[in-house]
């Protein structure tokens, strides 16, 4: 039996780890860090945790807005969104994530995309 991709991160424990990353890198992104300024960086941390560890088939310990709703009115640009996806991508390298997971994870936020950008 194959296991989830959630199972393939490293579970919460590292799932937590890579969002934290990410964040942090999100943080030191000139393209995107105006966006984090007034952020609670550890509810920020946390929410990208929950939802990382839940859209990759671990147990449903998210409880934000959907994506659209979270990102409604934010006129998010290509060129930030595509920021987001570079550090995601930076955190699971640093995280040693393998290639077949880096490719599962960009398929599961490109799938995203039109609920983020220009809504």
């Amino acid at each position: 039996m194959d296991l989830s991709l959630y199972e393939r991160l490293g579970g919460s424990e590292g799932i937590t780890k890579i969002a934290s990353d990410a964040v942090d890198l999100h943080l030191n992104n000139p393209a995107i860090s105006p966006r984090y300024l007034k952020s609670d960086v550890a509810v920020l941390k946390k929410g990208a945790a929950n939802f990382f560890i839940m859209g990759t088939g671990g147990p449903n310990v998210y409880e934000g807005k959907d994506m659209l709703a979270t990102h409604k009115g934010m006129n998010i640009s290509d060129v930030e969104f595509n920021a987001v996806i570079d550090d995601i991508l930076q955190a699971l390298e640093m995280n040693n994530v393998g290639q077949k997971e880096k490719e599962e994870v960009l398929f599961v936020l490109y799938g995203m995309k039109k609920e983020i950008v220009a809504v």
